[in-house]
C-alpha cells in the first residue's frame, strides 16, 4: 500500500491548483492526486467557459469576492510565467430596461467596494464597445479576461508531477478509514496511505466530504448549463464579453456572449436540473442522483420558490427558438441560423436545506480531511488563491 503525506481527491482546476500550491509552499511533501476519470480536467474545468471574472458580483468581504481579486491576479502572473495565451478583453454588463438601473447601481456599487476598474456608461458608448448591442445604460469592465482552463489545469499538472508527485487517473474513490495517525483512501486502483486528505471531488464533494465522516448541511444538486457558438460569418456580433443585468429573483446570471481566447464566441447558459451529477444531455440519467435531487427539501423549497423561472429555463432548453429570443434581449439582430450547439457543462451548486444556494465557498475539515464541499464560479478565477488557502489550512493542522 502506497503512503503520501497528502492526497488530493479530484483532478480539476481546484485539485490541480491546491497540489500545485502544496508543491511549492512544502517541496518535502509527498503528493497524490486521485482522479476517477482518464485524464484530468473532464468535468467542471474542461466545461469552462473560460473567463477571469473580476469579483464585480459578489459580497464585498466574502470569500468569493477575496479569493477571485486575489486568484484573478494569480492566475495572469502564472499564465504569464508559463506563456499560457490570456486576453483582457473586457465585459460590458448591459440594462435593456430602465426598471433594470436599480439592479446595475447595486453591482456598480459592490464592483467598487471591491476594488475592480469598472465605469457606469451610456448608450453611447455601450454602443462604442458592442455596435450590435440593445444596451440603453451599461458597467464597462476592461479588466476582465479570457483564458483556456484546460491549458491551465495541463500545465499546473506537468508542475506537479516535475517534483516526482503522482496524478492516478482511473482511481474513483470507494471508500475513506481512519486511523489514529493516518487516513486509508480506497480506489479502484488499490488502497492508499495518507497523513491528510483533501476532497476536491467537485459534483462529488458532498458525498466524498460524507464518506470521510463529515455532515455538511448543504447537498449538491447538479443543473446543466447549455450553450451555443456562434458560426463564424456572425462572430463580428460580439467583439468581447456581453452579460445582461442578473435578475435579482433568480440565482443565475442568465444567457450571455462569451469571446473565447482560442477564437469563436459562445451563447449562454440557460440552467436546468441535470438528470445525473454528469448528465450533459437530456438523455443521461441517474436514477440515483435524480431520486437524491427531486427528493431533497432543499431543491423542493427551491423549485417551490422559482418555478415559473425554471419552466422558462426548461422552455429555452428545449426550443431553439426561445433561446435565440433570450439572446436577441442582448443581441437583437441574433438569428437562428447563426447557431451551432455546443457542449453543455454541469454546475455543482450546494444547496442548502432552506432551499437557497450556498453562494460562497464552504471548506469543512474533519479529523484529517478537508472538504472543499462548495467552490461555486468564480472557482476557476480563484482556483489558485482558493489552492494557497487550502494549502495553509493543511500547515495549520499538521502543527
Amino acid at each position: 500500500m502506497k503512503t503520501v503525506d497528502v492526497a488530493i481527491i479530484g483532478g480539476g482546476i481546484i485539485g490541480l491548483a491546491t497540489g500545485w500550491q502544496i508543491s511549492r509552499r512544502f517541496p518535502q511533501l509527498s503528493i497524490l492526486i486521485l482522479e476517477k476519470e482518464s485524464q484530468v480536467a473532464q468535468h467542471q474545468t474542461g466545461h469552462n467557459s473560460g473567463v477571469l471574472h473580476s469579483g464585480i458580483y459578489y459580497k464585498p468581504g466574502s470569500l468569493r469576492a477575496i479569493n477571485c481579486r486575489e486568484g484573478k491576479r494569480a492566475m495572469e502572473a502564472f499564465c504569464d510565467a508559463e506563456e499560457i495565451p490570456w486576453d483582457q478583453c473586457g465585459k460590458v454588463i448591459v440594462a435593456v430596461d430602465e426598471r433594470e438601473f436599480p439592479a446595475l447601481d447595486r453591482i456598480f456599487e459592490r464592483g467598487q467596494q471591491n476594488g475592480v476598474t469598472c465605469e457606469m456608461i451610456g448608450e453611447e458608448r455601450v454602443k462604442e464597445l458592442e455596435p450590435h448591442v440593445a444596451g440603453i445604460r451599461g458597467i464597462h469592465v476592461p479588466e476582465t479576461g479570457i483564458v483556456d482552463y484546460k491549458q491551465v489545469s495541463a500545465r499546473l499538472a506537468e508542475r506537479i508531477q516535475e517534483k516526482d508527485n503522482q496524478i492516478l487517473t482511473g482511481a474513483e474513490v470507494t471508500g475513506i478509514q481512519h486511523h489514529a495517525d493516518s487516513i486509508t483512501v480506497k480506489t479502484r486502483q488499490g488502497d492508499f496511505t495518507a497523513k491528510q486528505v483533501i476532497n476536491c471531488g467537485g459534483l462529488f464533494s458532498d458525498r466524498v466530504a460524507r464518506m470521510g465522516g463529515s455532515k455538511p448541511e448543504s447537498k449538491i444538486v447538479p443543473f446543466r448549463g447549455e450553450y451555443y457558438v456562434l458560426k463564424p460569418q456572425a462572430e463580428h456580433l460580439c467583439k468581447a464579453l456581453i452579460y445582461p443585468v442578473p435578475n435579482p429573483e433568480f440565482p443565475f446570471l442568465g444567457v450571455h456572449f462569451t469571446r473565447m481566447v482560442h477564437g469563436g464566441v459562445e451563447c449562454g447558459p440557460n440552467a436546468v436540473l441535470a438528470l445525473a451529477r454528469e448528465g450533459y444531455t437530456w438523455t443521461t440519467i441517474s436514477p440515483r442522483d435524480l431520486l437524491e435531487s427531486v427528493t431533497y427539501i432543499g431543491f423542493l423549497r427551491l423549485a417551490a420558490r422559482y418555478w415559473r423561472t425554471g419552466l422558462s429555463e426548461i422552455r429555452r432548453s428545449l426550443s431553439r427558438h426561445a433561446f435565440v429570443q433570450a439572446l436577441q434581449t442582448l443581441v437583437p439582430e441574433i438569428r437562428d441560423d447563426q447557431l451551432e450547439p455546443a457542449p453543455a457543462g454541469v454546475r455543482a451548486q450546494a444547496l442548502g436545506t432552506d432551499g437557497r444556494l450556498v453562494d460562497d465557498f464552504m471548506i469543512l475539515r474533519h479529523q484529517r480531511v478537508l472538504n472543499v464541499c462548495n467552490a461555486p464560479s468564480p472557482a476557476a478565477t480563484a482556483s489558485l488563491n482558493i489552492g494557497r488557502h487550502v494549502a495553509e489550512q493543511l500547515l495549520q493542522a499538521a502543527k
